[in-house]
């Protein structure tokens, strides 16, 4: 399946159904009233939450929602019935935004979470309606509201416990398919992955869901390189992975390179718990190990982790760390949710 995490749409809801002017009109009936329906709702356009997507790419093929009209209403006071909704699945963490692409409508982030983003028309009145002690049979009637009409947009930003980040070609999708069973596309040039990756990570009965977001370059915070929007998915991991390449040149600019892009984009990703990991130590000597990674602890201001992504060395060391960081940010979200018991003393 592809990948497509933005998407505008058009969506109009439905409108109102028009009010009947009808009368009474039967056998030894000699003045019938007034008995206008009035007319149906128009329907509403609705966002829902759903399992089993990962991408909007079902919106690339189609881009137009219009809900039903309501009936019109009808004699006998017949109310007309409501026009028929529409309901837009898609998967977790998608947005929805005004047309400006900026505006923030709806955040969903939960199975089951379900926005209404475009109501119906109210329908009209029926002439039953507008009868009174001094207009016993009148002849008017209101026409049904109009539905709303307008473009929005659909962002997904991916939902993981852990996101890996780096220089293009550090490694990071030869990482989540040793850890996962995600089968990212591999190969020895930059920009292999060209959209995100999503893997579920198992380690001593536990699980997390890791992300691969496509390499960062200078200037991606504007749009550089794959594009701005990949950032965002790393907005909700609870934790990063900074894989640094051990082979390239200079591994200090490579992890400032892409610290200031995160930290240029917002969103309290410098903020966030990061891990930085050597990469490749397969492929260097002892020495060179050593050197680099003094000059990334320095630079950094933390401990360095090492790592073979291609031959498995250090990376228990890297999921157990990861793991236990996600545990606790677990726990810590878990006490906050939970409401605190009432020790009071009963009179």
């Amino acid at each position: 399946m592809k990948f497509l995490d933005q998407a505008r749409v058009f969506i109009r809801s439905g409108n109102g159904g028009a009010g009947a002017v009808s009368f009474r009109r039967e056998k030894y009936i000699q003045f019938g009233g007034p008995d206008g329906g009035d007319g149906g709702k128009g329907g509403d356009v609705w966002v829902e939450c759903v399992n089993g997507l990962n991408t909007l790419i079902d919106y690339r093929y189609q881009q137009h929602f219009r809900a039903k009209t309501g009936v019109h209403g009808m004699g006998k006071n017949r109310t007309g019935a409501h026009g028929a909704d529409v309901v837009m699945k898609v998967p977790v963490g998608t947005q929805v935004l005004e047309e400006d692409n900026e505006t923030l409508i709806a955040d969903l982030t939960e199975i089951g979470q379900r926005v209404l983003i475009a109501k119906g028309g109210n329908g009209g009145f029926g002439n039953a309606r507008f009868k009174s002690s001094t207009n016993q049979s009148p002849r008017r009637a209101n026409p049904g509201e109009d539905g709303v009409e307008k473009s929005v947009w659909l962002r997904l930003k991916l939902i993981a416990d852990a996101g890996l980040v780096g220089l293009p070609n550090a490694g990071k999708s030869s990482f989540l398919a040793s850890v996962t069973a995600a089968k990212p596309k591999i190969a020895d040039y930059p920009f292999t992955t060209i959209h995100p990756n999503l893997g579920v990570v198992r380690q001593d009965a536990r699980e997390c869901v890791l992300a691969d977001i496509p390499g960062l370059i200078e200037g991606a915070h504007e749009g550089a390189g794959i594009g701005v929007r990949f950032l965002g998915h790393v907005e909700r991991c609870r934790v990063l992975l900074h894989l640094v390449d051990g082979t390239s040149e200079n591994v200090v600019l490579d992890y400032k390179t892409v610290c200031a892009e995160l930290a240029a984009y917002g969103g309290g990703l410098a903020e966030k718990t990061t891990y930085v990991v050597l990469n490749k130590i397969d492929a260097m000597s002892d020495e060179d190990i050593q050197q680099r990674t003094a000059e990334l602890s320095e630079a950094s201001g933390s401990d360095v982790m090492l790592m073979s992504g291609a031959t498995g060395e250090g990376v228990e060391n890297v999921l157990r760390a990861v793991f236990a960081m996600i545990e606790q940010d677990r726990a810590a979200e878990q006490a906050v949710d939970e409401p605190e018991a009432d020790w009071s003393p009963v009179a």
